[in-house]
């Protein structure tokens, strides 16, 4: 199972908003001295946070400590404080990883919301059902090497790629 790496200490809504802590424009006397640019730049981040909590369905937990949410939310709100770093690019690494069924499908969800609007998304993911249903261009890899690209049909049908996860055939 894949070691989730969130602040224990702070709630759900703190770990959000600590994500945004590195395209704050304040500076140190701002803060000490409770400048209106820091309250300003202060509501502007909970506001967000918020928004990015009801976007991942993470808002009613979001007073809770993150140790007390089931591990899917948990890679959730993983993902909800990378989100508030504003990334050009997402990268998700094995985001289903210990996931049970029902917590995979509710990320594939997630991720289907993340690319409508308009996320650009890198997946490494082991899980083919969720690869396949999410991946407009998938490349494999088989011991390092690449053995195929392509969109999701042509994966399917590639004779490597059905060797590599399947086995070859006796002759």
């Amino acid at each position: 199972m894949e070691q989730v790496r969130l602040f224990s200490r702070m709630t759900v809504l703190e770990n959000v908003m600590m994500g945004m802590h590195c395209r704050r424009k304040t500076n140190l006397a701002d803060i000490l001295l409770q400048t209106p640019k820091k309250r300003k730049e202060e509501k502007e981040s909970y506001n967000k946070a918020i928004e990015i909590l009801k976007l991942l369905g993470l808002y009613e937990v979001r007073f809770s400590m993150p140790g007390s949410l089931p591990y899917g939310e948990q890679r959730k709100l993983e993902i909800a404080r990378a989100l508030a770093t504003e990334p050009k690019l997402l990268l998700l690494d094995e985001p289903a990883a210990g996931m049970n069924e029902q917590e995979t499908e509710e990320l594939l969800e997630i991720v289907k919301k993340l690319k409508a609007f308009g996320y650009t998304i890198l997946l490494i993911e082991h899980d083919m059902k969720f690869v396949m249903n999410i991946c407009e261009r998938i490349y494999v890899l088989n011991h390092g090497e690449l053995i195929a690209d392509g969109n999701p049909e042509e994966i399917r049908k590639t004779k490597s790629v059905i060797e590599a996860y399947l086995g070859k055939e006796d002759e």
